[in-house]
């Protein structure tokens, strides 16, 4: 937990940091804390460590969010959030549903009903995209609200469909149940990779 924002952001090897150097500097520095906050909490739920050691350090984060709400915040990460949420009016409780969705992630996410996966979606994506929209100042209430969640489960989709075998190496499956069903291709892992009809799923996914 107590890696600081830059090294955080340097060795996840994303081109996140390059695409926020259009920002002017206090917006990059916050958004870059919301990016560290996720990459942290996503590291610890699919790390090799026990299933009980990430549900823990799950509930770590989860205590630091609310030493963060408090004012008092015990590590980098942390101390980086709440100056954004100072500067941003960012809402607390946004960075409290993405703690939820890892924890569905921890839980098992094998086939999903719709609502699941939508539920899941809201969490792991639309969040961020309400943060993201707070900190760009582009944030304009309800019809911000509905950009960013509609934006955010078009990119959470893009990602289930690009990351189907990386998923399914990690005992998870992201497709909904339901067009499993509808397609006659069986709800595991395993079985939806040499599923014929799994270009017909990625086809409907994809036009959603």
């Amino acid at each position: 937990m107590q890696q600081d924002v830059e090294e955080i952001v340097a060795g996840s090897g994303s081109t996140f940091r390059a695409g926020m150097r259009v920002l002017p500097a206090p917006r990059r520095r916050a958004i870059l804390a919301v990016y560290a906050f996720c990459r942290v909490v996503d590291d610890v739920v699919d790390g090799p460590a026990p299933l009980s050691e990430r549900r823990a350090g799950i509930e770590a984060w989860e205590a630091e969010l609310a030493r963060t709400r408090a004012g008092h915040p015990e590590t980098p990460v942390g101390r980086e959030i709440a100056l954004a949420a100072r500067a941003y009016a960012l809402p607390h409780e946004e960075f409290e549903l993405v703690l939820d969705g890892m924890r569905m992630d921890l839980d098992g996410m094998v086939a999903p009903s719709q609502e699941v996966l939508d539920a899941y979606i809201r969490r792991v994506a639309g969040a961020v995209g309400i943060l993201s929209m707070h900190v760009f100042g582009a944030w304009r209430g309800e019809p911000s609200r509905r950009f960013a969640l509609s934006l955010a489960e078009a990119l959470q989709l893009t990602n289930i469909l690009r990351d189907i075998e990386e998923d399914a190496g990690l005992g998870r499956l992201y497709l909904p149940a339901e067009l499993l069903d509808e397609l006659g291709i069986p709800p595991s892992p395993e079985a939806v990779l040499s599923a014929p009809a799994l270009p017909e799923l990625r086809r409907r996914l994809a036009a959603r």
